[in-house]
């Protein structure tokens, strides 16, 4: 468990893939959170499944050396209808799991439909939605959002972390969601600049738009 005490983190959010492989580091310091670096790890032209997951591994530890993150998050349960293809992704998980605890990393685990629950406060939302998101609560210009969804993703699952490192919604009786816990403690309507102020305006904009 990471200790709550400890106000910066630097975040290494990871979506595990068998093709593209998703990362993302988040500097967070209190209610506040900045992006480091995001990108996604392109292994498609190696040849076989085992070439590529070895590209990952060491590609995940040379990430963890250069940028010394605190913790690892990462999107776990995948559910798909293809047994092969689940078990491809399990193994993928399972090298950045590997990758992490081999430098003493923890690893904090999250399912696809709390980390869309965290970012949009919808657990069944597109991943289009997510990035929508994540580009407004971190500020991201256009010419810098990644072509590929699996950055975007990546970043979701870091920046659910980082939610979850400051509103622990599981310990709040009765909370479904985030977005339920933040209205709660009265979040939204007096910390202007934290996590849950701009979740409120982001949904109310995107409400307007329809």
């Amino acid at each position: 468990m990471i200790d709550k005490l400890v106000q910066h983190h630097r975040i290494l959010g990871v979506d595990p893939g068998t093709l593209f492989m998703g990362y993302a580091l988040l500097d967070t310091e209190a209610n506040k959170a900045e992006i480091v670096d995001f990108g996604v790890l392109d292994v498609h032209k190696l040849d076989g499944q085992y070439p590529r997951l070895q590209k990952e591994f060491f590609f995940l530890q040379q990430l963890i050396d250069q940028y010394h993150p605190t913790e690892l998050a990462i999107e776990t349960q995948f559910v798909d209808k293809n047994p092969q293809t689940m078990i491809k992704i399990v193994h993928a998980q399972g090298v950045a799991i590997a990758a992490a605890l081999s430098r003493d990393i923890p690893v904090n685990e999250y399912s696809p439909m709390k980390i869309k629950m965290a970012i949009t406060g919808n657990g069944h939302s597109t991943k289009n939605q997510v990035a929508d998101m994540l580009q407004r609560f971190l500020h991201i210009p256009d010419e810098k959002m990644p072509k590929k969804l699996d950055a975007t993703d990546a970043l979701a699952i870091a920046y659910c972390h980082f939610l979850q490192l400051g509103l622990p919604i599981n310990k709040d009786a009765g909370a479904k969601d985030w977005t339920t816990f933040a209205k709660r403690k009265g979040l939204t309507s007096n910390d202007l600049t934290g996590p849950a102020a701009k979740l409120a305006a982001a949904l109310a904009t995107a409400k307007r738009k329809k």
